[in-house]
């Protein structure tokens, strides 16, 4: 029986909901003709393409290792919540283009009450959706699903904003407001793109993550036993679900290697057990007395050199 995937079903849903929501956020731009709710319409028409790439990136980042990527798949998520804030980025620019376009234009707006009654729909759509998309993600350490359910909330806040502007536009009939709101719309969307692209950018480059880092170090400061001295050389990356640790473990002198290995995987199980995330450990074994001498063999080496040279 296959497990259960909760990413994978509140993705999926995610998917579903962000098509009901777009029909309705359409449909109220039709009824009422209000460039604010056209700006809400198209980020979520964005949204939509955005949700579509996700759910590809996760079922991606899914497959196993194979020959072409002996990593696995797992660094998909870094290019798809990047993907997902510059398509938001490509909405807030769009709404900006239709808010001065209606300002040159002029402002047209009727049956507000239907499109006020649409868009609180849409609103509470996505609130239901986007909470529980991002306690998943939390739940699941997905950041994939995180960033998608704060895409989704991010349409609850230009759903509410268009609703107040309407509202304020009705009560008082000031129509300016319709374009007030469409640039503070698009203003706080590209805010929210700009932090999925950092997140992106810093997973690309392998960017230390401080929780991982303080975890494993943790873990190492209590390293210390009769067979092993000590450590150094330290390196980690988290992509997806994995995280890759790599370090060099220093021994007592004349161990046995059998003991020194055995040593070494005790360890490996317990920066397994000390993260979140999957881990796969690569750990270098070396001699106590002997370790700085066979680090200095190296220096200097290139291919350049021939292996006399320098060893």
């Amino acid at each position: 029986m296959r497990k259960k995937d909760p990413v994978r079903k509140a993705l999926i849903i995610s998917l579903i909901v962000a098509s009901i929501s777009l029909s309705v956020k359409i449909a109220a731009f039709i009824v009422t003709g209000s460039s604010a709710a056209l700006s809400d319409a198209a980020e979520s028409v964005v949204h939509l393409f955005a949700v579509v790439f996700v759910v590809y990136g996760y079922l991606l980042s899914l497959k196993p290792a194979d020959k072409e990527h002996l990593y696995g798949h797992d660094r998909i998520e870094f290019l798809s919540v990047g993907a997902e804030g510059a398509i938001i980025i490509v909405a807030g620019i769009t709404i900006i283009y239709h808010a001065v376009m209606s300002s040159i234009t002029g402002i047209e707006i009727s049956n507000m009450d239907t499109g006020i009654w649409l868009l609180i729909f849409a609103a509470l759509i996505n609130l239901v959706l986007g909470s529980y998309v991002l306690r998943v993600g939390r739940r699941e350490n997905s950041m994939i699903a995180i960033s998608n359910g704060k895409h989704t909330l991010t349409d609850v806040w230009t759903s509410g904003g268009v609703v107040a502007a309407l509202l304020l536009i009705h009560f008082t009939g000031w129509l300016f407001m319709d374009i007030v709101v469409s640039f503070l719309i698009a203003g706080y969307i590209c805010y929210e793109a700009y932090k999925l692209l950092r997140y992106s950018i810093s997973g690309l480059m392998d960017t230390r993550n401080p929780h991982v880092d303080l975890a494993i170090r943790k873990v190492l400061d209590t390293v210390k036993t009769e067979n092993i001295k000590g450590w150094h050389h330290l390196r980690h990356r988290t992509s997806g679900r994995t995280t890759w640790i790599q370090l060099h473990l220093v021994f007592k002198d004349d161990i046995p290697l059998k003991e020194a290995h055995d040593d070494a995987t005790i360890m490996e199980r317990k920066l397994i057990d000390a993260l979140d995330t999957d881990a796969v450990v690569t750990i270098h074994l070396e001699p106590f007395e002997a370790h700085e001498e066979s680090h200095n063999i190296l220096k200097g080496a290139n291919k350049e050199k021939r292996l006399d040279e320098f060893a």
